[in-house]
């Protein structure tokens, strides 16, 4: 879940050590300070977490979308998974005794967002939660990549996904966990990812390049490339095949989401063999959506709005 938290100046930030823009891992006794001490603001809570919002976003246009992850046998867990299936997603959830996870969202007064996490029960997924049942009902296995701190459980994931002939989609999440995981991503990316998305701090984490070296460097792990650069649009990359998309305009109020959106948007022209262009066109729009409202779902009058103007 996420815990929305609007500030009125960037110094908050300063005094918790957290960087600006990035996710941090913190305790529950640092989440809950944190929590505490930021009262003043004005808070929003919802639902969140990376994949489970593009997920979500799938679901609500239609896909046949299924979301596996971990959460605590509380009150946020079964709001979770209610406004999951409201979506349409197929949701296996492990309820456990540890609290649902939570991540402070610190939005600073230009929009950018910075991440508290508290993980709580998400770590509890584990490599013996996966079996191929599940995963036999779909052609892609979409993954965020705040997962990598469990490898053992990435790399599960994609071997079921390739002993299926499922395609992997690989988002970096956050240019800090690129950095500590350099290694890891790497590997993962070069073996098992079909399609590889990041946004241009995590791009040049990764290649140590920027702009279309970087995606040029990306598209040597994996057959489809993707750089989203904001305000300045996306590149993508397939073989030789190399297209800019515009961002679409918006009235910016919380970037929380964008990525995760553009993804469900990209991910949704991609199963349905839409040109690439139209595919990132997509994924233009439902990031700028998202970047209207506070948090990373859109509500139901919003989606009927997209499906109506769009589709």
């Amino acid at each position: 879940m996420d815990i929305m938290t609007s500030m009125d100046n960037d110094s908050f930030l300063d005094k918790y050590s957290l960087p600006k823009g990035s996710m941090q891992m913190v305790d529950k006794e640092m989440s809950a300070l944190i929590n505490a001490e930021s009262g003043r603001f004005n808070k929003v809570i919802t639902s969140g977490g990376s994949a489970a919002n593009t997920m979500h976003g799938l679901g609500m246009l239609g896909v046949e979308a299924g979301f596996i992850g971990s959460t605590g046998a509380d009150d946020m867990g079964d709001f979770f998974e209610k406004e999951m299936r409201n979506a349409g997603v197929a949701a296996k959830l492990f309820r456990r005794e540890t609290p649902t996870g939570v991540a402070i969202a610190l939005i600073s007064p230009d929009s950018e967002r910075s991440f508290a996490t508290c993980l709580g029960a998400a770590v509890e997924l584990n490599p013996p939660d996966l079996d191929s049942f599940f995963f036999s009902r779909y052609d892609m296995l979409y993954l965020e990549g705040y997962l990598i701190i469990n490898g053992p459980l990435v790399e599960k994931a994609c071997i079921l996904a390739k002993s299926l002939n499922m395609e992997v989609a690989l988002d970096l999440a956050s240019y800090n966990v690129v950095e500590a995981k350099l290694d890891d991503f790497r590997e993962i990316a070069s073996r098992y990812v079909d399609i590889l998305i990041a946004n241009s701090d995590e791009a040049k984490a990764f290649t140590g390049s920027e702009g279309i070296e970087a995606l040029h460097e990306m598209s040597q792990m994996s057959p489809v490339a993707i750089i989203k650069n904001g305000g300045e649009g996306s590149i993508i990359k397939r073989g030789n095949e190399i297209i800019k998309v515009e961002a679409v305009k918006a009235n910016v109020c919380d970037t929380t989401g964008a990525g995760d959106l553009y993804a469900a948007g990209f991910l949704y022209g991609y199963s349905l063999n839409y040109p690439l262009h139209i595919c990132g066109k997509i994924g233009s729009l439902l990031a700028a959506k998202v970047i209207e409202t506070t948090g990373a779902r859109l509500s139901a009058e919003t989606w009927n709005e997209i499906k109506l103007d769009f589709f």
